[in-house]
């Protein structure tokens, strides 16, 4: 063979060689590529399930059965776990779910109360939760004898504790220089708004705060005409009150009290002696309740209590300082056990009207 024959082979080999080689290369390429492109088919695939899963999510509306809106209470220390448990107990497991899966705030924002009305969509209410944007709570009482009570009301309605808020008041009474007795009487039944987390200091500034718009100089001037300071015609308005439910009497019952003030007699008022004894249901004031060694007890102590005996209705004061002057003196309960009373200027009436009711309740076997 030739030298040129000899290189022509050779070249031919070499140029085999390189398309073999060449080959092998474009296969391994496109099945890289083939690769390639499957893995983004199937991050596609993902990407696009997880996006429906919380499009799903966002777009889910509250629909209690009852059509009542729903409250959930995230306290201090929750963590994420019990944070999804409250909105699933409170919202429904599939809502309240979904609520939990789409909310990612910190926890030290989702503490407060939050009211969900039907509706509502899920990415809203984990938005309001994640900013801490609370709802208002209305935090109503009546017929309230004591702070004791009035802190068992107020701490099934918000996030303290009842010795939280018993601890507040000694420490606001102290700050004033006052004391509880004197304390109750910046405390008007009514209804009050706030957070669930607001502390029992910042509630009892509100309730002050409705002390202070009560008390007008107007009022305070009537008050002054009868004697009394705002302190004292609280205390008495609770003494009215416990004497009767009947609100037309309630101002006919402060005259009679201021008249024996004026007097210089003493009050005997029995729901008096019942709040010294701590027996409010007594319905017969004994010897021995009339006997009991107390500051509350004004069959023994001249002039008002040192404090209220429940806690008083600013309709009752009012009642009060807008009374018209009568001559009684006396009172007694009704022997017909309507509620009402009979009311005398001498005592002969009195004894008469007494005799009466004492009769009535003997008949009905009534020894207590």
């Amino acid at each position: 063979m030739t030298d040129t024959e000899k290189k022509a082979e050779n070249k031919s080999r070499h140029a085999g060689a390189r398309r073999k080689k060449n080959s092998r290369k474009n296969k391994k390429g496109g099945s890289l590529g083939r690769r390639i492109l499957l893995g983004i088919a199937v991050l596609s695939v993902i990407l696009g399930s997880i996006a429906v899963w919380r499009g799903r999510m966002y777009i889910a509306v509250y629909s209690p059965d009852d059509d009542a809106a729903g409250w959930v209470y995230i306290p201090a220390g929750a963590t994420r776990e019990s944070v999804r448990d409250s909105l699933e107990s409170a919202l429904g497991k599939d809502f309240g779910g979904k609520v939990a899966s789409v909310w990612s705030g910190e926890l030290s924002m989702a503490r407060g109360a939050y009211r969900v009305e039907p509706g509502a969509r899920a990415w809203r209410v984990a938005k309001k939760i994640g900013r801490g944007i609370q709802s208002p709570v209305k935090v109503s009482f009546n017929n309230m004898r004591t702070l004791e009570q009035l802190s068992e009301r107020l701490a099934a309605r918000m996030e303290f504790s009842a010795d939280d808020f018993i601890t507040a008041c000694d420490s606001v009474a102290k700050a004033r220089g006052m004391n509880r007795d004197t304390l109750a009487t910046y405390l008007f039944p009514d209804t009050y708004e706030a957070f669930w987390t607001d502390s029992p200091a910042r509630l009892l500034a509100r309730m002050e705060d409705a002390h202070s718009r009560f008390w007008t100089p107007t009022r305070r001037e009537k008050a002054a005409e009868l004697g009394l300071t705002p302190a004292k015609a609280y205390i008495l308005a609770s003494i009215v009150e416990e004497e009767s439910a009947k609100r037309d009497e309630r101002p006919v019952i402060g005259r009679l009290y201021l008249n024996r003030l004026k007097k210089g007699m003493l009050l005997q008022a029995d729901p008096t002696v019942k709040f010294a004894c701590g027996d409010f249901a007594a319905r017969r004031i004994t010897g021995d309740m009339l006997r009991k060694d107390s500051p509350y007890n004004t069959y023994r102590v001249k002039g008002l209590p040192p404090g209220p005996i429940r806690l008083a209705e600013a309709s009752t004061i009012d009642g009060i300082l807008s009374s018209a002057p009568n001559s009684y003196i006396y009172m007694c309960a009704k022997a017909d056990f309507s509620g009402r009373h009979a009311f005398a200027s001498g005592y002969e009436e009195h004894r008469r009207n007494a005799a009466a009711y004492h009769k009535a309740l003997d008949a009905r076997g009534i020894k207590k």
